[in-house]
């Protein structure tokens, strides 16, 4: 059984269609990356699967349509890792990673030892039980992501969607942060759909890639199929040279042999 599955979604805002009739399939432990230029329709995707955005066709998670879940039982399957989190000021990061309990406390309920437990053994996890109480504005961007991954883990669901999670990080901040995600996926067997920014990222850290453009599915499957150069020129606009080696794909960005003058003639430099 899948644990994602998207059939004729379809999503319009104030008019504007921002996806159209998309069909997808994750698989129970599968990492499968969203990649597409700026506006292509990868956030409204994730936001399709989480529900936070109203979509036509049928979403499914773990097998149940998304509708007939209510928003308690949705974010019981389904933890967000949001591209701009609401990081509340002062808060210490023990108490923001509880927070990702809330769908398991019930109503005019506090947190118990168990889940007091959960979100310990998330910071554990990412390797934050040195700053569980310091507060989160007190924090390096970097230790702020890993607290709000840290607060998705807590949330103890099968199945973590991330939108761009890495876009304000360095290098190393961003790898490491991947790192951790991947090795909670393989340790728990989560199900990762994340939007990646980074090519080169993309295609290291994910099963499968899914290459969304003007709001449709264009490209579907293993980082070699996907991110071939002609599809990058045709959806990108970029010009890129892709390697293939024992070190993993890189997409590596080079410039047009073309300039343009300032009249808008186009020379070709040597």
């Amino acid at each position: 059984m899948n644990a994602i599955s998207l059939s004729g979604v379809t999503v319009d805002v104030a008019g504007t269609r921002l996806l159209s009739d998309v069909d997808l399939e994750v698989a129970a432990g599968e990492w499968v990356g969203v990649v597409g230029p700026n506006g292509a329709g990868k956030t409204t995707m994730l936001r399709a699967i989480v529900g936070t955005v109203p979509a036509s066709g049928e979403v499914r998670i773990d097998g149940r349509p998304a509708s007939s879940l209510s928003p308690r039982e949705r974010a019981r399957l389904v933890a967000l890792v949001p591209q701009r989190p609401a990081v509340p000021p002062g808060m210490r990061v023990i108490d923001y990673a509880l927070l990702g309990r809330t769908p398991h406390i019930g109503y005019l309920s506090s947190e118990s030892a168990a889940d007091v437990e959960a979100a310990r053994a998330a910071l554990a996890s990412l390797d934050l039980v040195d700053l569980a109480h310091r507060r989160l504005d007190s924090l390096s961007g970097g230790e702020v992501q890993r607290a709000v991954v840290a607060r998705a883990v807590a949330q103890s669901a099968p199945i973590m969607v991330l939108d761009e999670p890495t876009t304000s990080l360095d290098v190393g901040h961003a790898q490491q942060v991947l790192d951790l995600v991947d090795g909670i996926r393989r340790g728990r067997r989560l199900t990762v759909v994340s939007a990646l920014h980074d090519l080169t990222v993309a295609a290291q850290f994910c099963d499968r890639l899914v290459m969304v453009a003007a709001g449709r599915k264009v490209a579907d499957g293993p980082a070699r199929i996907v991110l071939t150069p002609s599809a990058i020129r045709r959806h990108y606009g970029a010009t890129v040279r892709v390697v293939d080696d024992e070190g993993g794909m890189v997409v590596i960005p080079i410039r047009d042999s073309r300039q343009s003058l300032e009249d808008g003639t186009i020379v070709t430099t040597s």
